[in-house]
């Protein structure tokens, strides 16, 4: 098995032609806090969050890189029922590492991790495309401020669950993924809660507290790029930006993987 070092240097290249020119955060990324842990130990661990409309092998690209470079991994399986519900699966997750963790999320689970993100042996948070709610904040009203994204005008209810339609989670949700890939997740798709986005609201903001990294999706229908790049700026993430859909955990699984190689590099001190 090769090592994360070796692995990083291979996802150098092709990673670099998708966030080559992509705006840091600068002087104030490096304000953030650094983790600090008993013995500075490697973090071997990565915890993944899935979003909305998705569930824990949405990351399997994702995934097979990170074990690839020698990392413990573990995908959430969300129940997507309530804020409390998803935080506890994640806290359940975390409470399973045996050491320093990355915590990581897509989507909706961004929410999920901004609450859940405090957690002890958590070294930093990762961000893909993904909420960053303030303690207490109305995101609905957040997000009204920027432009709606298509996707929203796909969404079928029945039963108290919510979907994407066929049409918009190809087209909006999975926009760039290979169609048969594409109708393998919308065959997976995790139903939500009709209450789940007007009920959840985080009484914390682990991002305050925890250093952030932020992969933005630059073609974006499911959440609007401009939000993102708000929360990305508003956290002091370090940030990249790819041409991509929302799906950039499947469509640029390279670069997300190296994104959160980098953030436990950075937790070990290295």
């Amino acid at each position: 098995m090769i090592s994360r070092r070796t692995f990083s240097g291979a996802l150098t290249a092709g990673a670099a032609t998708a966030v080559a020119g992509v705006p840091s955060t600068g002087a104030a990324a490096q304000e953030r806090p650094t983790p600090s842990h008993p013995g500075d130990a490697p973090v071997r661990n990565v915890v993944l969050v899935h979003g909305a409309y998705a569930d824990g092998s949405s990351w399997s690209e994702v995934i097979e890189r990170l074990q690839s470079a020698g990392m413990n991994v573990t995908s959430v399986q969300n129940p997507l029922t309530s804020l409390a519900d998803d935080v506890a699966a994640t806290e359940r997750a975390l409470a399973l590492q045996d050491g320093p963790t990355i915590l990581a999320a897509h989507s909706w689970g961004g929410t999920v991790i901004s609450q859940a993100g405090l957690a002890s042996n958590v070294t930093g948070l990762v961000y893909v495309a993904a909420r960053a709610p303030d303690a207490g904040e109305d995101y609905t009203a957040l997000a009204a401020k920027f432009p709606t994204p298509p996707a929203n005008a796909q969404l079928v209810e029945s039963g108290g669950f919510k979907q994407l339609s066929k049409e918009g989670f190809l087209r909006d949700f999975a926009g760039g993924v290979p169609r048969r890939r594409a109708l393998a997740l919308y065959a997976a798709q995790g139903r939500i809660a009709s209450s789940l986005f007007p009920t959840s609201t985080t009484t914390v903001a682990a991002w305050r507290h925890k250093p952030t990294w932020y992969a933005v999706s630059k073609n974006d229908r499911t959440t609007s790029t401009e939000l993102e790049r708000f929360l990305a700026a508003r956290m002091r993430a370090k940030t990249i930006e790819l041409d991509s859909s929302h799906l950039s955990i499947v469509t640029h699984p390279d670069a997300i993987a190296q994104l959160i190689l980098d953030a436990a590099h950075k937790g070990s001190g290295s």
